[in-house]
């Protein structure tokens, strides 16, 4: 039972001392205009969303969408205007909080956007529960397609603990002494 309990203490020590955040990856993936995937369904998330890293490449374009026009939106599901926040993105989605990427600025292929915007204000995920993460193409104007490979980091947040692993914790506290 003390190896058990020490096992225990320790796993929780390394999960505190963890970074909190969680990476995106996408390769060759292809977003026409004001395209989005849920790349993170309301409740999936904990921790408040501090900021996003970007690490990208535009592989390929179609009518002047850019690198930067790669976009972070949280909203609720089904997705519409008037999110708590966009980042990255030329056509404008009406959120809350609006950031862009410091670079990218060019619909030529493999033209890179990277970087880091920190948030004004966190986004507390539990507060807002029914938030979506959104990634996809920012820029709306009709036949535009971009084609990304890269990562997108979102700072502050972790994965909200699954019905299993709750259930594993559970029975090593009602792990008992025979």
């Amino acid at each position: 039972m003390k190896n058990v309990l020490a096992a225990g203490v320790a796993a929780a020590a390394l999960v505190s001392a963890a970074s909190a955040d969680v990476t995106y990856t996408f390769t060759n993936q292809v977003w026409t205009g004001f395209n989005f995937n849920e790349a993170y369904a309301a409740g999936s998330l904990t921790g408040t969303l501090t900021g996003a890293s970007v690490n990208a490449v535009l592989n390929a374009s179609t009518a002047y969408t850019y690198a930067d026009d790669l976009c972070i939106y949280v909203a609720g599901s089904p997705l519409a205007l008037g999110g708590m926040l966009q980042c990255g993105g030329f056509s404008n989605l009406n959120a809350t909080q609006r950031y862009s990427w410091a670079n990218g600025g060019s619909n030529a292929a493999n033209t890179p956007v990277s970087g880091t915007v920190n948030f004004t204000t966190g986004i507390d995920m539990a507060a807002n529960s029914t938030m979506s993460i959104w990634i996809g193409n920012g820029y709306g104007a009709a036949g535009t397609s971009g084609t990304w490979t890269g990562t997108i980091t979102l700072i502050g947040v972790v994965p909200a603990p699954g019905a299993i692993a709750l259930l594993g914790l559970a029975g090593l506290t009602g792990r008992r002494r025979r």
